[in-house]
């Protein structure tokens, strides 16, 4: 899943303001899905109001969508903005909030039949890494993402259509990530495909002492890991290493 940002302050400047000629750069690649985000979620971020999200996420949809087919998913925690962007041809709905912030959310992808991501986090993006504490983090928020899958079926989302993401630094410590990356296979037991997305993110620069610009090599690391542990999906900002490196773990352990 690659990440195509339409925002002027998300955490890794390379990523902001994706323009289409890079997205299908990365669909060349070997990106499987392209992740539209038009809100950044960084920790400190504030809301953006619905017109601000709609004018900079559903011109570079149509816009995509003359030169390609890829699916597409759209990080929004607005029903509006999900419901124009299904209309459109995407096919996934990437909510931070788990369809907790829009009640309209969960019957409007279950009505088009759209896929949906649910992530855990802890607090919203503005004071989320305000001395976040678990007494079980791993415990805790497999408990979280069961009953936010429970209630997407509810709503009439297919079990096959709903995937989980941990939410890698979303109101979470060092340790806490770290546990969670650890124990994909106890996220998998769920039985949902698990996203895991911690590109470039702090839980690499607090290892390495590095700003986003430098985390490449740790990001490749951290998510060769996480495959090996049983993420079905890598969000990432680099494509092409991300290709390579999967393409080399499928020959070795998972060919022949």
């Amino acid at each position: 899943m690659a990440i195509a940002n339409v925002t002027p302050d998300s955490f890794y400047a390379s990523s902001r303001n994706t323009p289409v000629d890079r997205i299908l750069e990365m669909i060349e690649q070997g990106a499987d899905i392209i992740d539209i985000g038009g809100e950044s979620s960084r920790p400190g971020a504030e809301y953006v109001s619905l017109k601000e999200e709609r004018e900079r996420v559903i011109p570079l949809i149509r816009e995509i969508r003359r030169h390609s087919d890829i699916p597409l998913s759209v990080d929004t925690r607005k029903s509006e903005i999900a419901r124009e962007a299904l209309d459109l041809g995407a096919q996934i709905i990437n909510d931070i909030s788990a369809m907790e912030d829009d009640g309209a959310m969960a019957s409007l992808i279950a009505a088009a039949g759209g896929s949906v991501v649910l992530m855990h986090k802890k607090g919203i993006p503005s004071d989320m890494q305000d001395n976040p504490r678990y007494d079980h983090v791993v415990e805790e928020v497999c408990r979280y993402l069961a009953d936010a899958a429970r209630r997407a079926e509810e709503a009439g989302i297919p079990r096959d259509k709903i995937i989980l993401d941990p939410g890698i630094g979303f109101g979470k410590r060092h340790e806490d990530n770290r546990m969670l990356i650890r124990e994909i296979p106890r996220l998998k037991e769920l039985g949902y495909p698990v996203l895991i997305g911690l590109s470039r993110k702090s839980y690499i620069g607090n290892i390495l002492d590095a700003p986003p610009e430098e985390r490449l090599f740790g990001t490749l690391a951290a998510d060769t890991y996480a495959a090996l542990k049983g993420a079905d999906i890598l969000r990432v900002h680099d494509v092409k290493p991300h290709r390579e490196m999967l393409d080399i773990l499928g020959d070795l352990l998972w060919s022949g």
